[in-house]
C-alpha cells in the first residue's frame, strides 16, 4: 500500500515543478519591466524638467541682451551729451578701473669659464652690443616685468622693463599694438624687438639655452631692437603666409645714433608655414635689415699688439634664412617633442674704417690714425635641436660657426689684420620644468672663438615666471 502512495506523490511532484519554474519566471519579468517602465518615466521627468530649464535660460538670456542694448545706447547717449567729461573717471569723480595683465620674469646664473671673460673676442668680426659669456660665478640674469592690457577696442599696449646683473632699469619693451585693422593687417609703434631672423623677436627667457648663438652676437649684437614702427599682413590662404616691414632709428647694433630726420633702418620679412598631418608643423622665413653706422667705435689688437680704438662710418646689410620644424606624436606635446632649428646670416659692409680713432697711439707715438675705404662680407649659422624624452625633462644640442668671409681694409692693412680664423662653439643642455612657470638648466660649450684659445664653459641657470604671462611664439 505505501509504494503505489509514494509513487503517486513523486508524479505530483514532477507534473507541479515545470509550473511553478514557469510561475517564478512570469514574476521575475514583471519586475523587470516594472523597473524599465520606471525608468523611463523617470528619465521623461528629467528631459522635461532640462527643457523647462533650457527655455528660462535662453529667456533671461534675451532680457540681458535687450538690457544691454539698452545700457550701451543710454552710454553712447551720455558720452554724446556730455563730451566735456574727463577720460577715466566715474561720476563720483573717483579713478577708472585699470585691470593689467602683470608678470615678472626671475632668472639667476651660476657661471663657470675656463678662460677670462674680459678677454672674450670674436675673432675676425667688429664687435659690438653684448657678447661674451658673462662673469664667473654667481650672478643675477634679467629681470623682467611686464604690464599689458588691451587699451580700448581699437588698441593692445604693452611694457616690458629689464632689470640687467649691473642695476641697470630700461625700457627692453613698450609698445602699442591695434587690434581691429581690416583684411589681416596689424600695425606696432613704440620700442620692439624686430621680427627678423626667427629667434630674435624672443625674450630671453625663452630661449632654448642660456646664451644667443654666435651668429646674433656677431652680426645683432645679441638681439636686435628699434624704436619705431612696423606692418604686418597675413594672407587668407590655407599656409600661413605672412609679410612685414619696420622702419625705426636704428640705434642700436650694428646701426648708431644718427641725430638726424627720417628713419635709420629699415627691414623686410616673409614667413611662409604649416602642418603635415597632425603631429609635425614646420615654418619657413627671409629676412633683410639696412641700416647704418656712424663712428661706431669698437677695439681691436693691431699687428704691434696694441689694442687700438677704431671708428667705423657706413651702410650695414644682413641677409636672413631661417626655419624651424616641430614635431609631437598626435600633436600632443605633453609626453614627448622634438624640435629642429636654424638660421643663416650673411652681413655686408661698406663704408670707411678710421684706425687709432682717438689718437692715443699717435700721441703715444706707437701709430698714427689713418681713415681709409673699408668693406666685409661675411657669414655665420647655427643648427640645434630640442628634445624633451619624457615629461619635464628635455636636451638640447647647438652648433654654432662664423666665416670671416672677405674683409678690405684698404691702406688698414698695414696696421690691422685680415681674419683667417673661423670661430665655432658646441653647446650642450638639459633643463628641467615642473611647469610652465618654472626652469632649471644645466648647459656646458666648448668655446672656440678664438684662434688657439678653449674656453670651456658650465652653466646653472633657474627661469621663474610669477603672474600671467602670455604664450610664448611658434
Amino acid at each position: 500500500m505505501l509504494k503505489p502512495v509514494i509513487s503517486l506523490t513523486a508524479l505530483t511532484a514532477a507534473i507541479s515543478a515545470p509550473f511553478a519554474a514557469h510561475a517564478a519566471d512570469n514574476k521575475e519579468l514583471a519586475e523587470i519591466r516594472e523597473q524599465i517602465k520606471q525608468l523611463k518615466d523617470s528619465y521623461e521627468n528629467r528631459i522635461q524638467a532640462l527643457e523647462t530649464r533650457l527655455k528660462e535660460a535662453e529667456s533671461k538670456a534675451q532680457s540681458a541682451q535687450a538690457s544691454a542694448d539698452q545700457a550701451n545706447a543710454k552710454t553712447a547717449e551720455t558720452a554724446k551729451a556730455a563730451p566735456t567729461a574727463q577720460a577715466g573717471q566715474t561720476k563720483g569723480g573717483g579713478i577708472a578701473a585699470f585691470n593689467p595683465a602683470i608678470s615678472a620674469v626671475l632668472q639667476g646664473t651660476y657661471t663657470n669659464l675656463s678662460q677670462d671673460p674680459n678677454h672674450y673676442k670674436l675673432s675676425g668680426f667688429i664687435p659690438g652690443g653684448e657678447i661674451g659669456p658673462g662673469k664667473r660665478g654667481f650672478s643675477l640674469a634679467e629681470t623682467e616685468l611686464t604690464v599689458s592690457s588691451n587699451i580700448d577696442d581699437k588698441f593692445f599696449g604693452q611694457t616690458t622693463l629689464s632689470v640687467t646683473p649691473d642695476d641697470q632699469i630700461a625700457a627692453e619693451e613698450a609698445y602699442i599694438l591695434t587690434t581691429s585693422l581690416p583684411s589681416g593687417f596689424t600695425a606696432k609703434a613704440g620700442r620692439f624687438f624686430s621680427n627678423i631672423g626667427y629667434q630674435n623677436e624672443q625674450h630671453q627667457h625663452a630661449w632654448d639655452f642660456v646664451d644667443a648663438p654666435l651668429v646674433y652676437q656677431a652680426f645683432l649684437g645679441g638681439q636686435f631692437g628699434n624704436d619705431g614702427i612696423q606692418l604686418k599682413w597675413v594672407a587668407p590662404t590655407d599656409l600661413y603666409l605672412e609679410f612685414g616691414a619696420e622702419a625705426g632709428s636704428g640705434e642700436n647694433f650694428p646701426g648708431t645714433n644718427h641725430n638726424k630726420n627720417g628713419s635709420g633702418s629699415g627691414a623686410l620679412t616673409a614667413k611662409l608655414g604649416g602642418d603635415i598631418g597632425y603631429s609635425t608643423s614646420w615654418r619657413v622665413g627671409l629676412s633683410g635689415l639696412r641700416t647704418r653706422a656712424e663712428n661706431r667705435e669698437f677695439t681691436q689688437t693691431d699687428l704691434s699688439g696694441n689694442d687700438a680704438q677704431n671708428s667705423f662710418t657706413g651702410k650695414s646689410r644682413i641677409a636672413i634664412a631661417d626655419f624651424v620644424i616641430k614635431y609631437a606624436p598626435n600633436g600632443n606635446p605633453l609626453v614627448t617633442n622634438f624640435k629642429l632649428q636654424g638660421e643663416y646670416f650673411r652681413r655686408k659692409e661698406d663704408g670707411n674704417l678710421t684706425y687709432d680713432s682717438n689718437g692715443a697711439l699717435t700721441t703715444a707715438g706707437l701709430g698714427m690714425t689713418n681713415t681709409d675705404a673699408y668693406r666685409s662680407n661675411q657669414s655665420g649659422w647655427y643648427l640645434q635641436s630640442i628634445y624633451q624624452f619624457m615629461p619635464y625633462w628635455r636636451v638640447g644640442l647647438r652648433y654654432d660657426r662664423l666665416s670671416p668671409g672677405l674683409v678690405d681694409l684698404a691702406s688698414n692693412s698695414l696696421n690691422l689684420d685680415a681674419p683667417g680664423f673661423n670661430p665655432h662653439k658646441t653647446t650642450l643642455m638639459i633643463d628641467w620644468s615642473p611647469s610652465e612657470f618654472s626652469r632649471i638648466r644645466l648647459q656646458g660649450a666648448r668655446d672656440r672663438t678664438q684662434a688657439g684659445t678653449t674656453d670651456n664653459q658650465i652653466y646653472l641657470q633657474y627661469i621663474m615666471t610669477m603672474g600671467a604671462h602670455g604664450a610664448h611664439k611658434f
